[in-house]
């Protein structure tokens, strides 16, 4: 870990003052040996932060639950296991919001209402919306406020409570399976495959800036997947290459890919 690495990281000035300001919380944890964690990251930000700090013991990307997309970064002394994260008093809460199911308010109802109240992004996480009800994430500072002043979401009043975050209701993603077989596992092939375009309109999408892998940007259309990468195609959506299962006779790759839908 090198805070000069910051300069050699950062894409642009605001990238160098989210780095800067995610050193000095993780990095004061560390060396009081206490526990110290930062706001909710997107996955570029995530990424940005892997980069500079890489894999120190007791650091922890966490967003209340395992396939979360923007998790905290939590530091956990040596005197302090992995259930921590889960437990009562774990810098992320779950809150759950039950409303009449007559009602349809969906993702960005949620997330405009709750940044209309005031509420910074970075103290809220993922926002999972099920009939009914919704459980969403957010750092344990801002939640006895959201708790008193989060009320309704648009049109939709809203009973609020807090819940263990074991107990979040997870809608799974509906996902459209596609099995291919590639000649590499260059990013243009995969998202010519996934997204049913062709290779060279793939590799312009990319070469505009319009895709990412697991949320940092990338213009190369070259630039080789592996499985389990999350890409997204701004205008397109996103896919995630599933599984890489070797080569056919035709010395090809075969492969899964999800696209989520």
């Amino acid at each position: 870990m090198d805070r000069s690495n910051i300069d050699k990281i950062a894409q642009t000035a605001e990238d160098r003052m989210l780095l800067a300001k995610l050193w000095d919380k993780v990095n004061a944890g560390m060396r009081k040996n206490i526990p110290a964690n930062t706001g909710f990251l997107s996955p570029r930000e995530l990424e940005l932060a892997r980069f500079l700090f890489g894999q120190p013991d007791g650091l922890h990307a966490f967003g209340g639950y395992e396939d979360a997309e923007r998790k905290m970064l939590i530091y956990l002394p040596e005197y302090l296991t992995e259930d921590a994260l889960w437990e009562e008093d774990s810098p992320c809460v779950c809150l759950r919001a039950t409303f009449f199911q007559g009602d349809n308010p969906n993702h960005r109802d949620f997330l405009g209402a709750l940044m209309g109240a005031g509420i910074a992004r970075e103290t809220v996480g993922d926002i999972c919306v099920a009939e009914g009800r919704c459980d969403f994430f957010v750092t344990s500072e801002i939640a006895p406020y959201i708790l008193q002043n989060f009320i309704s979401a648009g049109r939709t009043r809203l009973h609020l409570e807090q819940i263990p975050l074991k107990e979040a209701d997870l809608p799974e993603p509906e996902v459209k399976e596609i099995r291919d077989t590639l000649a590499s596992l260059r990013l243009d092939s995969v998202i010519s495959s996934g997204f049913r375009i062709g290779r060279s309109l793939a590799a312009q999408y990319i070469s505009a800036g319009k895709a990412a892998i697991d949320g940092l940007p990338c213009e190369k259309p070259d630039k080789p997947v592996a499985e389990g990468m999350k890409i997204s195609v701004r205008g397109l959506g996103k896919i995630r290459l599933a599984t890489v299962n070797g080569k056919t006779k035709k010395d090809r790759i075969s492969v899964v890919i999800h696209r989520y839908v």
